[in-house]
């Protein structure tokens, strides 16, 4: 039996992916939540074999959680899944230690074929996101974004989507300073001098929603 956590802030999506995977004879939903830390703390209370990670949670950031994840509890595999294109997180998930990266827009079939495979040993990922990852998505130059780390990129997004940094500190769960920080790091690595500048630097990239 496939031991799952699914960790998910939408309280609706939730329950539809509870639903989806009680129907299955070789899944079960183990444990849940709604928040990034309690991911932490779940799976170092039960046995576990796949977490269904949502990118969006309250908490320390999924990429962190991944990374964290893949350095304490290897065994357990991390399949992401977003309402995001896979252009904004896909790659840095896989980098980070995600065994697959699935769309909230694919059918309840591919995700319950998503589970299997990582679980497995695979990987569950498009053509697309495979081929950008066989080529290194680097043609030589690199876009400016690509140089940030897993943390300044998600914050990179959070200012450009409008949100202060007191806002970002509580969503991170991070003081307000040291999201000032970051910011101040971010504009410096990117030769920018304001959020106006990431705003428009995001919207022609693709960054934001």
């Amino acid at each position: 039996m496939i031991r799952v956590l699914v960790a998910e802030d939408h309280a609706i999506v939730r329950e539809g992916i509870k639903r989806l995977l009680a129907g299955s004879e070789d899944i079960e939903v183990a444990a849940e939540t709604d928040d990034g830390h309690a991911v932490l703390r779940l799976v170092n209370e039960q046995p576990l074999d796949v977490v269904l990670l949502d990118v969006s949670m309250p908490g320390p950031g999924f990429l962190h959680v991944i990374d964290h994840l893949k350095r304490t509890h290897p065994q357990v595999k991390v399949l992401v899944l977003s309402i995001h294109a896979e252009e904004i997180y896909a790659v840095r998930a896989i980098r980070a230690g995600a065994r697959g990266y699935l769309g909230k827009d694919r059918t309840p079939e591919e995700l319950l074929r998503a589970i299997r495979r990582v679980h497995g040993g695979g990987r569950y990922v498009t053509d697309t996101l495979g081929e950008r990852l066989a080529a290194g998505i680097d043609d030589g130059v690199r876009p400016r974004h690509e140089i940030l780390s897993d943390r300044e990129y998600e914050i990179l997004r959070l200012l450009a989507g409008g949100l202060r940094s007191t806002d970002i500190a509580r969503k991170l769960s991070l003081s307000p300073k040291t999201v000032s920080t970051y910011r101040t790091r971010i504009l410096e690595k990117m030769g920018f001098r304001s959020n106006a500048d990431l705003y428009r630097y995001a919207l022609e990239h693709d960054l934001v929603d």
